[in-house]
């Protein structure tokens, strides 16, 4: 086993930019067109382009030659050429030509840090791996996401503060019964409870004691190669369409230390011509009122002060948010004392 060697300091920013070894979603797929995209996530900027076939690829926004942005280059369809001096890199991140000069010794070359990337539902995902986990490792994706008896439509929006804020109000279910008091799916419920943890298989599920499938009951966290959130279904009125109640698969990608992107798939069990007849009813009459509830959100957490959490007085309907913290910080301790001990035998022949 490796030994803890991690300093505090240096967890606490690898949790406040997003642990490494993980899938995030990055952008919603109509953000990524034939112009390179250049975004920051986990503090690291990339460019997002997409090839003749419209495959998505991913590379450090960086050109070898002298460190532009090659986001702000051109679309050459296999490659992207940076705006600087023409200099052309393929999605694996290898040179394949400098028109500037004949024999160019990058040329052929990997000189530009590649990442795996996959398009699903709507939605982009990039592999984000340490010097240890440069392979992507397999995505488990839940339910909602493979099942052809599902449907989602995703909502993204890019929210001031850092990631893990927004987890913790999307671990907490209490909030519902005040902050979306007057929503059109979170009217009721009771405005006390007490709270209950339960294990799964990929994490755990909390939620209120008594009470489900009335206003934001439980959450479940879950880690299958990506950290995501499953809200509990909530109650739909009957001119809402088919389907019965909804749910939300939800994940938030830390952008640096201030900002984060939530991608929020609105997700129900629905299929066929009702799938259809939904989507319609999604796009003409649900989707304001679901912006609005996240507008509650996005505007308490914006308002809270950066250093809120070293000020906070938690309570029982907190376990759920403290206990996702824990396991960040233990999931950042332990990438960086690998990477510490992996790295320690040489430090230590150099000396």
């Amino acid at each position: 086993m490796v030994e803890p060697v991690a300093s505090p300091e240096g967890v606490r920013e690898r949790v406040a930019l997003g642990p490494l070894n993980r899938w995030w979603p990055v952008a919603a797929a109509w953000m990524v067109k034939d112009t390179p995209v250049g975004l920051t996530r986990l503090g690291e900027r990339i460019v997002l382009w997409r090839d003749r076939d419209g495959t998505v690829h991913c590379l450090e926004d960086r050109c070898p030659h002298r460190g532009a942005r090659l986001s702000m280059g051109w679309n050459l369809g296999d490659r992207i050429a940076c705006w600087y001096h023409g200099v052309e890199t393929d999605g694996s991140g290898v040179v394949r030509d400098v028109p500037a000069v004949a024999d160019c010794p990058m040329t052929g070359r990997k000189m530009v840090k590649s990442y795996p990337c996959l398009e699903h539902m709507g939605g982009i995902f990039v592999w984000f791996g340490d010097a240890l986990h440069e392979e992507p490792e397999e995505f488990r994706m839940p339910e909602e996401f493979t099942s052809p008896d599902w449907s989602a439509i995703l909502c993204t929006a890019h929210w001031k503060c850092n990631w893990v804020y927004a987890v913790d109000n999307v671990m907490d279910p209490m909030h519902g019964a005040y902050l979306h008091a007057v929503s059109h799916s979170m009217a009721e419920g009771d405005r006390e409870a007490r709270m209950k943890v339960e294990d799964t298989e990929t994490g755990f599920v909390f939620g209120k004691v008594g009470q489900r499938d009335v206003n934001f009951d439980w959450i479940e966290w879950g880690d299958t190669g990506a950290f995501w959130l499953r809200v509990s279904p909530l109650p739909y009125r009957r001119e809402a369409g088919p389907g019965g109640h909804f749910g939300i698969m939800g994940f938030v990608t830390p952008i640096d230390r201030d900002n984060c992107r939530v991608f929020f798939w609105r997700t129900r069990r629905v299929s066929g011509w009702q799938r259809d007849l939904w989507h319609f009813m999604y796009r003409n009459k649900l989707e304001a009122l679901h912006w609005t509830v996240l507008e509650q959100d996005r505007v308490v957490l914006e308002g809270m002060s950066p250093d809120a959490r070293d000020r906070e007085f938690l309570y029982q309907h907190d376990t759920g948010l403290a206990r996702v913290r824990r396991y960040l910080e233990r999931e950042a301790e332990a990438q960086l004392s690998a990477l510490a001990a992996e790295s320690a035998p040489a430090a230590e022949a150099a000396e």
